[in-house]
């Protein structure tokens, strides 16, 4: 696989470089299979590999960074769960509501 950093043109037809990858270049890829507790984990999706090199760091025993894409994680922490309905999104959110919760503020995005 490529940089994670591409040059591309603007709508505007200047030049941009430096770019991050397209949304769609940032892959991410499971592997695993029934004979070992580990899954591999391929990424370039940004937020992901922080939140893995993170979980790397707290977790050495668990969770191994390969390289800047490659992750070994436990087969446990990989899931596939239904997804929520109208009912139970709306359920889940009056629940929180109820509790305080405040969903968090995105930071402003830097020029």
């Amino acid at each position: 696989m490529g940089s994670m950093w591409v040059s591309s043109w603007s709508l505007t037809g200047r030049k941009a470089v430096h770019d991050e990858a397209s949304l769609y270049e940032q892959e991410t890829i499971l592997l695993y299979n029934q004979a070992e507790d580990t899954a591999e984990v391929y990424t370039h999706d940004r937020k992901l590999m922080e939140k893995l090199t993170r979980l790397s760091k707290k977790h050495p025993e668990q969770v191994c960074k390969k390289d800047k894409h490659n992750f070994t994680v436990p087969k446990r922490c990989v899931s596939v769960r239904e997804p929520y309905s109208a009912e139970r999104r709306k359920a889940a959110s009056e629940r929180a509501k109820a509790a305080g919760y405040r969903p968090p503020i995105p930071k402003p995005k830097a020029d």
